[in-house]
């Protein structure tokens, strides 16, 4: 019997070094294009997004809206980077001031901005006495843009009252701040709220609406472009937006 070789047998085995390096390629693609992909969107959220701005139309001018959350805010400079207008938060619920409301509003006045105040509706207080707050916080200045009216479910309220009653507590509020500015709100509801609540009831109001970069459909006051810009005279990003104030103003 024939002794059997020292060596393997690997005729028709063995993968050519060619189609071994082809193979690894095309092993290694989907993680590369990955990782281009991922460098791409992290390139455009942290470098074009926060610059970028839509172009404006006939009428229309940048806007930012800010809270406590940006802290300070140099106005000056704020205007200086094209921005006309500005909606500042006044009051949340009941019983919560913003701390920067005033330096807010003396200064975008100062620094020739258009401003407005607006409230954050929670769903814990009666809807009249967050409309006592809100005035007593923010009264009626004919100078100012229309006052508005933040719609959203982010607050700490642990109840969640039928959609009948939010409804009631809403026209409780709305009525009472229309009545006293002696102009209707700018609402602003988000997705969250829409879902779930309905808005103000009555005839149509100037609308807030939000859509990333494309110009929503129908009627709207403000555009909420994006809540990532930089804006010069803001600390950290803040939300840019498009103004058509012809709804806002006092004739």
């Amino acid at each position: 019997m024939a002794r059997p070789s020292s060596l393997p047998d690997v005729t028709g085995s063995r993968t050519p070094r060619g189609a071994a390096r082809t193979w690894r390629r095309w092993a290694l693609a989907p993680g590369l294009v990955a990782a281009v992909l991922a460098l791409g969107l992290a390139f455009g959220w942290f470098v074009v997004v926060p610059t970028a701005r839509p172009a404006l139309r006939p009428g229309e001018g940048y806007g930012i809206d800010v809270s406590n959350h940006q802290g300070p805010v140099d106005w000056r400079a704020v205007a200086a980077d094209g921005v006309s207008y500005a909606y500042l938060k006044a009051t949340e619920g009941r019983t919560f001031v913003d701390p920067y409301l005033a330096a807010n509003w003396a200064g975008a006045r100062d620094a020739g901005i258009r401003r407005g105040a607006y409230h954050f509706f929670s769903l814990c207080s009666p809807g009249a006495d967050q409309a006592a707050a809100f005035l007593r916080t923010a009264p009626p200045d004919p100078t100012a843009l229309a006052p508005a009216l933040d719609l959203e479910i982010l607050d700490g309220c642990a109840d969640r009252p039928p959609a009948a009653a939010v409804q009631a507590e809403l026209d409780a509020f709305t009525e009472r701040v229309e009545r006293a500015w002696g102009r209707p709100l700018l609402v602003y509801a988000r997705g969250s709220w829409t879902g779930t609540y309905p808005v103000p009831s009555g005839p149509p109001r100037p609308r807030w609406r939000t859509s990333f970069f494309v110009r929503p459909h129908g009627e709207w006051s403000v555009w909420q472009v994006h809540y990532a810009a930089r804006v010069d005279g803001v600390r950290g990003r803040v939300d840019l937006d498009v103004v058509r104030p012809e709804r806002l103003l006092v004739p």
